[in-house]
């Protein structure tokens, strides 16, 4: 008899559920969401699932390579297919929502989505990072201008290098301006510094990648926007129509 398990993934442990192929749950049990633990405990049942799946999430992609590189038959569940199934669902908890997984798994009723390369999700936390740091620089820019405007000191227009001289001379003469705009202005600094970091390592991925080289041949893409779409498509093998895409 065929036998299909579904997996709610949680940071620390995670709900599996085991059903055979009339329904009835087998086995449930919670594990440490780990690659080697949910493997380990997949193998100690002493039958092979046919399909085991668990939804897309932060977690999700790599516990899903590492079970497939270790032979499993896993899947990874579209998030809007699978909550759009749990929407009639009673009790909404993590030992049901992997029963509602397995069950999904059995009838057939779920949609596989592509589980992105390593390569891709190294160059989507890239992107991430930049933009995180590219916001807190403008916060620090912004909050600056703010306090010095409440002492009708006015920074107005100026360059990314000239923009540290233009708050010292405002502050001049000021004791406690001075002292909020040195700490806001050396932080500043440092975010400059590791923001122009991320700025080269984007040219370097860009130049050892084809598709993103490719794409910067095109009027007005820069480095950014060929990463971001070349991570996004990841393995333009996958669409068989480029309505798909």
């Amino acid at each position: 008899m065929n036998h299909y398990a579904g997996i709610d993934v949680s940071l620390e442990c995670s709900s599996v559920c085991v059903v055979d192929a009339n329904g009835k749950i087998e086995r449930e049990a919670k594990v440490a969401s780990e690659p080697e633990a949910l493997t380990a405990w997949f193998r100690s049942l002493g039958f092979d699932l046919e399909r085991i799946g668990l939804e897309a999430g932060p977690l999700s992609q790599w516990l899903f390579a590492a079970m497939k590189a270790a032979g499993l038959a896993v899947e990874l569940l579209e998030t809007r297919h699978v909550r759009d199934a749990f929407k009639a669902m009673p009790v909404k908890s993590d030992r049901n929502d992997a029963r509602g997984i397995a069950q999904l798994m059995r009838l057939g009723w779920f949609r596989s989505v592509h589980c992105k390369s390593m390569s891709a999700q190294e160059t989507r936390a890239l992107l991430t990072a930049r933009k995180l740091v590219q916001s807190k620089l403008r916060d620090v820019e912004n909050s600056l201008r703010g306090i010095l405007r409440g002492f009708g000191l006015k920074v107005g227009k100026t360059t990314e290098r000239g923009f540290a001289g233009r708050i010292n001379e405002l502050v001049a003469g000021h004791l406690h301006l001075q002292m909020i705009s040195g700490a806001l202005l050396a932080v500043r600094e440092a975010l400059r510094k590791e923001f122009a970091a991320f700025e080269k390592q984007t040219r370097r991925m860009v130049r050892s990648d084809p598709q993103a080289r490719l794409l910067t041949s095109v009027p007005a893409v820069g480095p950014i926007v060929a990463l971001t779409y070349a991570s996004a498509i990841d393995d333009p093998g996958r669409f068989t129509s480029s309505k798909r895409v």
